[in-house]
């Protein structure tokens, strides 16, 4: 795989079913998903802001410092 691949991939094409970025205030993510990043990596990139990882595991809560969407852990007390 040639690395234009992977970084579409990766960006989202306007054919793949994605998610956008930013779209919503309220996440629920589960152990799973973890590492938790803002964006996740099923949303579109390219409107979005830089990838930062945010911490839920301890509280099964994480707010992110870019946009404000929360995160809750779905399983947490599992």
């Amino acid at each position: 795989m040639t690395a234009e691949v992977l970084v579409a991939a990766r960006a989202g094409t306007v054919d793949q079913n994605l998610i956008p970025a930013n779209a919503q205030n309220l996440y629920g993510v589960r152990k799973q998903d973890l590492p938790l990043s803002c964006p996740m990596p099923g949303m579109y990139l390219w409107n979005s802001h830089p990838k930062v990882y945010l911490p839920i595991e301890e509280t099964g809560e994480a707010k992110c410092p870019y946009c404000g969407a929360e995160y809750s852990l779905a399983d947490a007390g599992a």
